[in-house]
């Protein structure tokens, strides 16, 4: 694992508390070994004085149907350092990892998967960012080679896509980040529904910095980001940050438009001077399928944003807590 060393520098805080976030969806086949890796690397960090003692690990239940919050029941009753929120239904993994981040307590929090992928050797190198005056930091992928060649592909294109199109994104950084106590307080004040935090982060400002690490294989289990919703996230950050498919439509209607009278000015020439067509047939046939696929499409861009106007509009409650151990 190796560390980008970051600028200037301010006082070191007190030794800070650390909060790690955990959402969880299913996860009973990795949960048990999930909670004992991580309690062994808090517990090392409490010994050697990098995090106080005041430091938990949080794992949020996003309405799992497996045994997931069972198994956080029978955790936090025998280890201290583990609690657990449960949501009343499935909310996202969004939604899921903003509820802990909103209602955890702690210096500094810690946001990471369950699926022990992410390199936890990576947490102290990133509390130690912290202490050297970074109020975020980036956890980022050194390379994909655990990913099969689509995922690594269509991965690497969605983030190059999402920079295009103008979105404020780290480049191969998912979810794994250590936000600080102003950092929180400050994404508070962000009352969005449609969430994508990979977008929200980088636009608060603070200053920043990135640990670089090896993703490993899933432990066990099955991956809770299938294409459908790699695709639904994909689509969610670009249309949440950017206007520019609404602008994709405007500069396509003026290329079709000049195409559309090409084609018309084709058909009054080929009608007036050639008998070697069916007369009519090109010039309503081919506008027709042409502008009519067009126009489902664009309608299709401007529902989105419609839509998501109507979800923010309806103030509804991004997630509700059912129960807390």
């Amino acid at each position: 694992m190796t560390i980008q060393q970051s600028g200037t520098t301010r006082a070191e805080p007190a030794t800070p508390s650390v909060a790690i976030v955990i959402p969880c969806y299913n996860e009973e086949a990795v949960l048990t070994v999930t909670a004992e890796r991580m309690t062994e690397i808090v517990r090392d960090l409490q010994a050697r004085g990098v995090v106080s003692q005041h430091s938990s690990i949080n794992f949020v239940d996003d309405g799992s149907r497996d045994a997931t919050w069972r198994l956080i029941e029978q955790l936090a009753e025998g280890n201290p350092l583990i609690r657990g929120i449960k949501l009343s239904r499935n909310r996202g993994h969004q939604n899921a990892l903003m509820a802990g981040l909103m209602t955890v307590e702690g210096d500094v929090t810690i946001s990471v998967d369950a699926d022990l992928q992410d390199d936890l050797g990576a947490i102290e190198a990133m509390i130690l960012k912290f202490r050297e005056g970074c109020e975020v930091v980036y956890g980022v992928r050194n390379r994909r080679d655990t990913d099969t060649f689509f995922k690594r592909i269509t991965a690497e294109g969605y983030y190059k896509v999402l920079a295009a199109v103008g979105v404020d994104v780290v480049f191969n950084h998912a979810d794994y980040r250590l936000l600080g106590r102003a950092v929180i307080e400050a994404l508070r004040e962000f009352k969005e529904v449609n969430l994508f935090l990979r977008g929200i982060i980088p636009q608060l400002g603070f200053k920043s910095d990135v640990v670089m690490y090896d993703r490993q294989e899933r432990f066990a289990g099955e991956s809770k980001y299938p294409l459908g919703k790699m695709l639904s996230l994909a689509w969610n950050g670009m249309t949440s940050f950017s206007s520019m498919p609404l602008r994709w439509i405007t500069i396509a209607g003026t290329i079709i438009s000049f195409l559309s009278f090409g084609i018309g000015i084709w058909a009054l020439i080929i009608g007036l001077f050639s008998n070697r067509v069916l007369p009519g047939w090109a010039s309503t046939v081919i506008p027709m399928y042409f502008l009519g696929g067009v126009q489902l499409l664009s309608l299709g861009v401007i529902g989105e944003y419609v839509s998501k106007i109507y979800l923010e509009t309806k103030r509804r409650p991004r997630f509700i807590i059912e129960k807390r151990v």
